[in-house]
């Protein structure tokens, strides 16, 4: 009896390792195809356009009530296999700074702009955007490198007559995945350097986005230097700096 139980329990042993291998190949072959749709997707983008150079860009940052908003801009070949790149969204803050180091060795050309806190209240964050895009692709150009093909993730911007829009252009392009994650990484980075300069208000643990630690912090210390007072108007306590 003894031995058909443990044999029993080998066998079981047995098919759940067989189970949980074949459930990470399964995981590989999705990751890999998954991966494989972002290049293969802006590979065709790029033939309907005519396009050898394709310029990437997104913006992170259009919805905090404090700190710049930045726009990522990358040049990535379609030979520059990234394992792992993505939405910035979707990965871990440790995922997102391993690409950001392999976009930067990869990448035909790259940069990150910012627009201001100043320029957002002033011009509006839609003229920011629109600024903020303008100064990324100049940089690329700046840096000898001139794309026959700019790709943006979201709404149309008119910046550009060899701009493309893509819905969701993050998840399903891998130029414009990289610089998303480059734009997160270098504005989450930024406000790692702010939390220190304004104490108290966790610009290290929101990045600027209003959770509610950050709008309680607001009522008690009001807006800082850092804060869009245009995205602010709830909030009627002075500036304490």
């Amino acid at each position: 009896m003894l031995e058909r139980s443990l044999a029993a329990d080998t066998r079981k042993g047995v098919r759940q390792a067989v189970a949980a291998a074949r459930a990470r190949l399964d995981a590989q072959a999705a990751e890999a195809a998954r991966l494989d749709g972002l290049y293969d997707f802006q590979g065709q983008l790029m033939m309907q356009a005519g396009a050898e150079v394709a310029l990437g860009l997104d913006e992170v940052g259009r919805g905090p009530l404090a700190g710049p908003l930045a726009v990522g801009a990358v040049v990535l070949p379609l030979d520059a296999r990234i394992e792992g790149l993505d939405d910035s969204k979707r990965l871990s803050e440790d995922e997102r700074v391993r690409i950001t180091s392999q976009v930067k060795e990869r990448a035909s050309a790259w940069t990150v702009q910012y627009a201001s806190v100043e320029h957002i209240d002033t011009m509006g964050i839609a003229t920011a955007l629109r600024d903020a895009f303008a100064r990324a692709i100049a940089a690329i150009e700046a840096a000898g490198v001139h794309p026959d093909l700019i790709l943006l993730d979201g709404n149309p911007l008119g910046l550009d007559a060899r701009e493309v829009s893509v819905v969701k252009g993050d998840a399903r392009v891998a130029a414009i995945a990289a610089a998303s994650v480059l734009a997160k990484v270098d504005r989450d980075a930024l406000m790692d350097q702010m939390d220190e300069r304004y104490p108290g208000y966790g610009f290290a643990q929101h990045k600027g986005y209003g959770t509610a630690a950050h709008t309680d912090a607001i009522r008690r210390l009001g807006l800082s230097p850092l804060h869009r007072t245009s995205f602010c108007g709830a909030f009627t306590q002075e500036s304490l700096f």
